[in-house]
């Protein structure tokens, strides 16, 4: 493959939709025992830090503890979702099941198969954004109408993870790989993003570290909308967003072109 194919931008066409809908009638099979695995952990967490640590702590952000913490707990599982799906279930379909390598000697480009494994991963990301918003709203920590805008913002979250764990899928070679995103770039982005404690608390360079991360933005947008106010520096929040999907899925296009085709 020459240069300029490889780093040529995605052309992917409607066919990728044909992907969707595969690995969307492999999910309904499975659908409730994967929602609830991926939003045990958080509930558990959300719950116990919720009640427990906020008895303790009293409000924060103008606010109870909880809904503090829940809105962090919206924008964070809607990341994890998108991560697994786009991390171990790519890998398995790409390397293990070789259900990539089938699906391109149809009518159909790698371009397809990787917008198809994107667009799905941000719907899995937006089943379990959906799910947290519902036990959020369930508990009276979500403010209507604002809180239906924070669906397209999960939307938005899920591409940008989506398209950042496919670009390490196409690096990764093995599962064990995947530990190294999960732990040095995942985990403390999670405690830097204003998911646990207000980030102006931060020291100044640390502070501007968690402002570049993709995460921090999704809380601070989902967290206004809960709490029934439009977010400010809105636009802002959702460029950077949208700049980490388009970005990291052009990246992963190149770096899975490298990996399959050369």
């Amino acid at each position: 493959m020459t240069n300029t194919r490889l780093y040529a931008l995605p052309s992917p066409s409607l066919r990728f939709v044909a992907v969707w809908r595969r690995h969307f009638l492999v999910w309904r099979k499975l659908a409730i025992p994967s929602i609830l695995g991926n939003l045990a952990d958080p509930l558990i967490m959300l719950f116990g830090l919720g009640y427990g640590l906020g008895a303790v702590l009293g409000d924060v952000g103008g606010g109870s503890y909880f809904a503090f913490l829940a809105a962090g707990f919206m924008a964070s599982t809607t990341m994890y979702a998108a991560t697994f799906e786009s991390l171990f279930s790519a890998y398995s379909r790409m390397h293990v099941q070789r259900t990539w390598e089938a699906i391109v000697n149809a009518p159909m480009t790698l371009e397809d198969v990787l917008a198809g494994e994107w667009a799905w991963a941000a719907s899995k990301a937006l089943a379990a954004g959906v799910c947290m918003l519902a036990i959020i709203s369930a508990a009276g920590f979500a403010s209507f109408p604002h809180a239906l805008l924070a669906i397209p913002v999960v939307v938005l979250i899920g591409l940008a993870f989506a398209a950042l764990g496919l670009s390490v899928n196409a690096l990764a070679s093995g599962y064990d790989f995947f530990s190294y995103y999960m732990t040095l770039f995942l985990t403390p982005m999670m405690m830097l993003s204003g998911v646990f404690f207000p980030v102006e608390r931060l020291p100044a360079p640390i502070l501007a570290l968690a402002q570049a991360m993709p995460l921090y933005h999704g809380v601070e947008l989902v967290r206004p909308l809960l709490g029934g106010t439009i977010p400010g520096n809105a636009l802002l929040h959702l460029a950077v967003l949208a700049a980490y999907a388009l970005a990291g899925f052009y990246l992963a296009t190149v770096l899975t072109r490298r990996r399959l085709l050369q």
